[in-house]
């Protein structure tokens, strides 16, 4: 690691912590403010792949591993109105999903970085964001997995609604990984502007 990558791993403990205390206010009836501050940490995933390579951005991947983990035994311990902020399966999930997203986005920008400057950091964040919302919310609350934590009940992540209130039926937690989906995606294109702007400027800089 050098000094050069430390703006990069700061930005990503920061974007951590900041999502899992956001995570925690509602925004609207689908979705959290967290949802809204998480998918930036594949901006400055694809940042540091573009200007520093693959390396660099899977160390920055690790340190918001590492900080997640914290922020997970950190909420652990704390009590809300239903119990810990952080449950077993959560923790597992938001890790689980972290990790192997980030890592996936740094691999597909690799394989894609010598094409047209948009292509690597959209399909990258796109599929990373695709996985990372199908691991967590599916290992979070699927009725499915719930022998990972026998003892959390998350029956009200099972009630089955209309999806996102006017579609078919389907458990809560689909319409809320639907929604949480969309937000990536939407932030994945707005992203590419800030992406073109830094890296550029970061570059120039070497």
């Amino acid at each position: 690691m050098t000094r050069a990558h430390l703006p990069g791993i700061i930005a990503m403990a920061a974007i951590v912590v900041a999502s899992n205390i956001l995570v925690q206010f509602l925004f609207g009836n689908w979705l959290t403010w967290g949802a809204f501050t998480y998918p930036l940490a594949f901006l400055i995933t694809d940042i540091m792949n573009r200007v520093y390579g693959a390396q660099a951005a899977r160390r920055v991947v690790f340190t918001g591993f590492v900080v997640g983990i914290i922020c997970s035994l950190i909420g652990t311990q704390i009590m809300g109105e239903y119990g810990p902020l952080v449950t077993l399966r959560i923790a597992i999930g938001s890790g689980i999903a972290f990790l192997t997203a980030q890592l996936l986005d740094v691999s597909i920008f690799s394989a894609l970085r010598g094409g047209t400057w948009w292509r690597a950091p959209l399909a990258s964040t796109l599929i990373g964001s695709t996985v990372d919302t199908a691991l967590f919310f599916s290992v979070a609350f699927s009725a499915s997995l719930s022998f990972i934590e026998p003892a959390n009940d998350v029956s009200w992540a099972g009630e089955v609604l209309p999806i996102l209130g006017f579609g078919p039926q389907a458990p809560l937690w689909v319409s809320l990984a639907i929604a949480d989906w969309g937000v990536k995606l939407s932030l994945a294109l707005l992203a590419l502007v800030p992406f073109r702007m830094i890296t550029a400027r970061m570059t120039a800089a070497q």
